[in-house]
């Protein structure tokens, strides 16, 4: 197009997309809606590492996902990283590479790509209405097993699989444990509990707790105005009354002095105390359940 070939002269090698926006590499900068970053983001190096953009077959499609691992090695444990509503940016891309640090495979698939860039938008709710909005569960699914599939040909090990992932991707962490057999353990960061169902969002964790298939930990702040606390009580009152194991197993978590976000250490929401100690906690829940 010709706006794609005028932006271009301005600023050659790089690429755009139809609406002007500069297209970067797949977790090589922040999503326009969460700048400017704090002083407090943290930075992971890629010393020993092999990371970057990797292309996920799913169905027909090649999804972009960013991976990182240690460097030529192999039957490595496996998380996957499931982003916030901002997509596979440089938050997320720096979450898998301190995974990658302690010796696991991390892959952070971008489930929004069919629908567009989370990352071009410059507010929350332009990113909401324009893109995550209109993203099925059932394609998310489909997303994951792809990606899942994809690290145990590439390097991980199909018996040590865990997943984690952040607010909109804590749902989806809880959505998946609840169906997919092949993950060992799971950590949902402020994932939400309750919806209205609608076509693309059919269920809700809460409604699902006798199907979970591994145990979840998650990991909320008291001072969360979106999961507040009579959802994350109907999700505990749940998760006791549950006849399956799997739920028993499961673990809430509240940090009074947080709120939502309290792990983003890019935004003004970091809680570094809390988002530390969950930190830990994740890691622990990932050795305790045989991840690692």
């Amino acid at each position: 197009m010709q706006l794609d070939a005028e932006v271009e002269s301005l600023v050659p090698g790089r690429s755009f997309d139809r609406r002007g926006f500069m297209k970067t590499a797949l977790g090589s900068a922040f999503a326009a809606a969460v700048l400017p970053v704090s002083a407090q983001t943290v930075h992971t190096d890629f010393n020993g590492l092999t990371a970057g953009e990797v292309n996920v077959p799913a169905g027909d499609f090649k999804m972009p996902a960013y991976r990182a691992q240690p460097e030529g090695k192999t039957k490595l444990p496996v998380v996957i990283v499931i982003s916030e509503i901002f997509g596979v940016h440089e938050y997320i891309a720096d979450i898998c590479r301190r995974f990658a640090k302690l010796g696991y495979l991390a892959i952070a698939p971008e489930l929004f790509v069919r629908q567009g860039d989370p990352r071009a938008y410059g507010t929350v709710q332009e990113t909401v209405a324009n893109v995550v909005s209109k993203v099925p569960d059932s394609q998310v699914a489909g997303d994951i097993d792809a990606t899942i599939t994809w690290a145990k040909e590439n390097g991980g090990d199909a018996a040590r699989i865990g997943m984690t992932g952040f607010c909109w991707g804590g749902r989806q962490v809880w959505l998946s444990a609840e169906r997919n057999p092949g993950i060992r353990a799971a950590v949902a960061w402020y994932g939400p509990l309750k919806g209205n169902p609608n076509p693309l969002q059919p269920v809700s964790p809460v409604d699902l707790v006798d199907d979970l298939k591994a145990p979840v930990l998650g990991l909320y702040g008291a001072k969360d105005t979106v999961i507040t606390e009579d959802v994350r009580d109907t999700m505990k009152s749940a998760l006791e009354k549950s006849k399956n194991p799997k739920a028993h197993a499961s673990r809430i978590i509240v940090y009074p002095n947080s709120g939502h976000a309290f792990h983003a250490d890019y935004r003004p929401s970091y809680i570094k105390a809390d988002a530390e100690d969950g930190w830990k906690k994740c890691l622990a829940w990932f050795k305790d359940h045989g991840v690692v």
